[in-house]
């Protein structure tokens, strides 16, 4: 068994973050796990402290708890920004270890926006057991609010981990470890609006965007589960699907062996090298309603000066949303974010910051693959995020379905603005509002 690493922390713009670094191979793996243990509880289950010690032969991995978890700090649960939250964790940890690209491994489809937004740091995408969304057995998924009922009313115990593991079932000592790791893991109020919120995670928008390569390793019997990563690795080119026998969910539960086998031998293998010149980003267009008009009625001077306030406070929002100023516009902008959610309550906020200007502002956002030209941006998501700002009414922030699907569960909510034809772009588009 390997010595039991010290937990550090790693101090980040959105809290300190709990982390252990394991073993020390070759490959740098970030691992980013399901919420069934926290960190300082892994070396007290012998299956998990095996897969460790394998995992150390060729490896050196890190393991964090998420904020809202374990010995991390607090999530912030009032804007319920889960996927960005733990994205935001991964960033940050990376950044403080010093490691300039890291294989991404997970068991929950969160790597999934990481690899497709920071291509330049992901060598490597693994998939454990999971995809782009999570699916029970059986691939239902619409039963969100019955599976988080069960789950609480099983809070602490193990007992929704257990029937998720067939192969442990009534190992009494197995399900005391779970139910304590739940139990430090999250409190019962905290899980009652993170588990929907991880139910209503959809990536698949962002799986086109994987530059990385990429394995899908999952066990044989979780039915729907392999089927949605067959699904979703025909969407990442050159994709691969590795199907082990099992049909245990935990990764470290039953014999790992051929699940550890597919990992090391895909990552330690020659990893063809990839341009980060495009990325998953999302893509926003401000623009001033009727600027002509104002300026007109204002004069030029005092136009200046409100262009001049107005500049300011939109660049004092991206700093605080982390976007980034592509270009101004004149009397607008174009800016790009990492994350969506965060996007969106950018755009909310510069609208407000401005309207005691006497300014109205419209906005528009749309989700996709950029490309990169030195300080500027290109591609079709550009050009669909300029189209929708364009229809865009007073004071209104107009996104694509794109935006709508990756922010599911964020409590951010929409009004259908319909299906809409954008200029230059084929086929029509349904448009929401942002609501409130």
């Amino acid at each position: 068994m390997a010595e039991v690493p010290e937990t550090r922390f790693a101090e980040t713009s959105g809290g300190y973050i709990a982390y252990q670094v394991v073993g020390d191979g070759p490959v740098d793996i970030l691992v980013a796990h399901t919420a069934a243990f926290p960190i300082d509880l892994m070396w007290e289950e012998p299956s998990l402290v095996r897969f460790l010690d394998r995992l150390s032969s060729f490896s050196r991995h890190v393991w964090f708890d998420p904020r809202g978890r374990g010995a991390s700090d607090p999530a912030p649960q009032v804007e319920e920004r889960l996927a960005e939250t733990i994205a935001d964790d991964m960033l940050a940890l990376v950044d403080h270890l010093g490691w300039e690209q890291v294989a991404v491994v997970g068991d929950i489809p969160l790597p999934i926006l990481f690899a497709a937004s920071h291509p330049e740091r992901t060598k490597a995408l693994v998939l454990v057991n999971t995809g782009s969304r999570l699916v029970t057995r059986d691939g239902v998924v619409q039963r969100g609010d019955e599976i988080t009922e069960q789950a609480l009313r099983d809070w602490g115990t193990g007992g929704v981990w257990e029937r998720a593991n067939p192969t442990v079932a009534g190992d009494a000592r197995l399900r005391r470890w779970l139910g304590r790791s739940q139990r430090l893991s999250n409190s019962r109020a905290e899980a009652a609006w993170r588990l929907p919120a991880s139910l209503a995670i959809d990536l698949r928008p962002a799986l086109p965007s994987v530059q990385a390569p990429t394995l899908f390793v999952c066990r044989q019997g979780l039915g729907r589960v392999l089927e949605l990563a067959h699904d979703d690795a025909q969407q990442i080119s050159g994709a691969k699907v590795v199907e082990v026998p099992g049909d245990d969910r935990l990764f470290f539960v039953g014999d790992a062996g051929p699940m550890l086998d597919a990992i090391e031998e895909f990552l330690t293998g020659q990893l063809p090298a990839h341009h980060s010149d495009r990325v998953l980003a999302t893509v926003l267009f401000t623009d001033i309603v009727s600027s002509t008009e104002q300026a007109a009625r204002v004069g030029d001077r005092r136009w200046k000066e409100l262009l001049a306030t107005h500049d300011a406070l939109l660049g004092a929002e991206l700093e605080r949303f982390r976007g980034r100023m592509v270009k101004s516009t004149g009397d607008g902008a174009l800016a790009t974010f990492d994350g969506p959610g965060r996007a969106i309550r950018c755009a909310c906020a510069i609208r407000d910051s401005v309207r005691p200007l006497g300014i109205d502002l419209r906005a528009g956002l749309h989700t996709g693959e950029i490309e990169l030209r030195g300080d500027d941006v290109a591609g079709m998501a550009v050009h669909i995020g300029a189209r929708v700002s364009a229809l865009a009414g007073a004071g209104e922030v107009l996104v694509s379905s794109t935006v709508k699907d990756l922010v599911a569960g964020s409590g951010i909510e929409f009004e259908d603005r319909g299906e809409r034809e954008l200029k230059g772009v084929p086929g029509s588009w349904r448009l929401y509002a942002v609501a409130g």
